[in-house]
C-alpha cells in the first residue's frame, strides 16, 4: 500500500502546474493533500479525481486559506474532522479509516507570519499533542501524516545556525517534537533515511533554495507502534517540489 503526502500549496495551482501525471506516475493507493486553499465548489468544473478515486474535503471556512484532503483508491470512512472539540475553521485535521489503518491528515499552523500566529500555532501544538494520546497505544495501525511546519533536527534544516530565531526550528518548538516522539510515534521517514542531512520536503523560493537544494524537511509521516512494523520503504520526490509545489511529496510504502 502506497500513501502520499503532499503539502500542494493550493490543488488549483496544483493542478494548472500538472500534479496529475505526478500522481499518474507514482501510483499512491491514498494520497492526503494539505494546504488545499479551496472550497470544493472552486474546483475546476473539468477536473476529475485521479483515477476515479474517491475523496474527503476539509476545507477552511475562509476561501483561499488552509484546508487538507485525503484521496483513496477504495473506499474509506470518514470519522473525524479537527481535534477533540476544536471546530476546526481552519481546515487542519481530517481523520480516516482504511480498513484496519486510521490516518490522521495534519495541516499543523505556520507562526511565521507574526507573533500572534507564533502563539496560536503554541497553543495547537499542545491541544494536538494530548489528543493524539488517545492514539498513539492503539493495537491497530494508526499514522499521522503531513506539514507539520517545524524542522525537527539539525539533519531536517540545510542552515540551522541561520534559523535558531526562525519560527519552525525554534528550541521549543524542537523540544515538543522530542515530546512528540517520547509518547510512541515513530518518525518512519528519519528512521528510513538515518543518521544525515536531509533529504528535505520544502524550499524558500527566495534566493536559489530550490535549484541548490536548501530546504527544510518539515513533512512527516509519524507511525504508531503497530504501524511501523508495516513500513517497507519512504522517500521524499525532490522533483515534485520544483514542478508542482514549494513542498514535495513525501511517500511511504506499506506491507499490508
Amino acid at each position: 500500500m502506497r500513501i502520499i503526502s503532499w503539502n500542494v500549496n493550493g490543488i488549483r495551482a496544483a493542478i494548472r502546474k500538472g500534479i496529475d501525471d505526478f500522481i499518474e506516475k507514482l501510483k499512491p493507493d491514498v494520497l492526503m493533500l494539505q494546504e488545499i486553499r479551496c472550497l470544493e465548489e472552486q474546483l475546476p468544473k473539468d477536473w476529475s479525481p485521479p483515477d476515479g478515486m474517491t475523496y474527503a474535503w476539509h476545507p477552511a471556512i475562509r476561501k483561499g486559506y488552509s484546508g487538507v484532503a485525503t484521496f483513496s483508491n477504495n473506499n474509506f470512512e470518514i470519522i473525524g474532522k479537527g481535534k477533540a472539540n476544536d471546530r476546526d475553521e481552519e481546515g487542519r485535521v481530517l481523520l480516516t479509516k482504511h480498513g484496519e489503518l486510521t490516518l490522521i491528515n495534519i495541516y499543523l499552523p505556520s507562526g511565521s507570519s507574526k507573533i500572534e500566529r507564533q502563539l496560536y500555532k503554541e497553543k495547537w501544538m499542545e491541544e494536538f499533542l494530548i489528543w493524539l494520546n488517545d492514539f498513539v497505544s492503539l493495537d491497530s495501525p494508526v499514522i499521522v501524516a503531513g506539514d507539520l511546519n517545524i524542522a525537527h533536527t539539525e539533519n531536517d534544516i540545510w542552515n540551522p545556525s541561520g534559523n535558531r530565531m526562525s519560527s519552525g526550528f525554534l528550541l521549543h518548538e524542537r523540544e515538543w517534537f522530542d515530546r512528540l516522539l517520547e509518547s510512541g510515534w515513530e518518525d518512519v521517514c528519519r528512521e528510513h533515511f538515518g543518521d544525515k542531512k536531509g533529504p528535505y520536503s520544502w524550499w524558500s523560493n527566495r534566493g536559489k533554495a530550490r535549484i541548490l537544494d536548501r530546504g527544510w524537511r518539515i513533512d512527516y509521516f509519524l507511525a504508531n507502534k503497530a504501524a511501523s512494523k508495516l513500513v517497507v520503504n519512504a522517500e521524499i520526490n525532490r522533483e515534485g517540489g520544483l514542478t508542482v509545489s514549494d513542498h514535495a511529496p513525501v511517500i511511504i510504502d506499506l506491507k499490508l
